[in-house]
């Protein structure tokens, strides 16, 4: 669910006392979705950046990571729910997983089943599942992208994208949810996302004439890896890179020349 709600491999979360926080603006953009009987995920109802989730119950306040600036005084500590790990995702970092809660915490987590799909046909969904969406055709490329308006928006180390060209994108239900956010200034980097639940959705860019695919709001499996990490030189500084996959410090070469227009080199998610 985590992973459907960012549109990345993982999300990252910042646990802190509820006394050490406090809101400085735009607290009448936050929408909340309720995603299982004791769960609640909230993000920004303009462009569906994930936002701190407070529980008042326990006193603390869980913060996305990627939102997050500079050194946080902490790093990663474990990996949770692995036993839903993607399959297309690798972890080479050393540090404790678990396929679940650890038992020491005495929870559990709650069965998510698994979304239909057809022979053929890449499928993906939303997090609530309200919106989806089907995809006819061969990806261009995947890669890893940590420029600090990625992070922020889906508030996790990094977005992990699939691009496909943009005719091969359909939707079968729900694409009057979609929600489309155009960043001031920039030359192509918007978000796209269901307005019911937050969850990240495919961004049209028809300018280039491709589709950007949160790499987690797919249900099938796309046959392709990550070619690439992208804007390191901005990466989170608790976030090291591990995949052996090639780094660049601004925007990653571009693909062999295609049929519709090439992405552009830079501000190119």
């Amino acid at each position: 669910m985590c992973r459907k709600h960012h549109g990345t491999f993982f999300a990252t979360f910042v646990a802190a006392p509820l006394g050490t926080f406090h809101w400085r603006a735009g607290t009448e953009q936050i929408s909340t979705w309720q995603s299982s009987e004791r769960g609640k995920r909230s993000f920004c109802a303009l462009c569906g950046s994930k936002v701190p989730s407070v529980d008042y119950d326990a006193q603390q306040v869980f913060m996305p990571a990627g939102a997050l600036e500079g050194e946080l005084g902490i790093r990663p500590q474990m990996h949770l729910f692995t036993a839903s790990r993607a399959d297309a995702y690798q972890i080479h970092d050393g540090l404790p997983q678990h396929a679940e809660f650890p038992s020491e915490w005495g929870a559990r987590g709650l069965e998510t089943p698994a979304r239909p799909t057809r022979p053929g046909i890449v499928s993906g969904s939303c997090a609530c599942g309200s919106m989806r969406f089907e995809i006819d055709g061969q990806p261009l490329r995947m890669h890893h992208c940590h420029c600090g308006r990625c992070r922020r928006a889906r508030g996790a180390a990094h977005a992990t994208n699939v691009i496909y060209r943009l005719e091969t994108l359909r939707y079968t239900a729900g694409e009057e949810l979609l929600s489309d956010f155009d960043l001031p200034g920039a030359r192509y980097f918007g978000t796209s996302f269901c307005r019911n639940c937050g969850g990240a959705m495919p961004r049209r860019s028809a300018s280039r004439g491709v589709v950007v695919v949160p790499v987690s709001s797919l249900d099938s499996d796309p046959q392709i890896h990550p070619l690439a990490h992208q804007f390191v030189a901005a990466k989170a500084p608790w976030f090291d890179i591990h995949d052996g996959v090639p780094q660049y410090p601004e925007a990653a070469p571009n693909p062999p020349p295609i049929s519709t227009p090439a992405a552009a080199p830079s501000d190119s998610c």
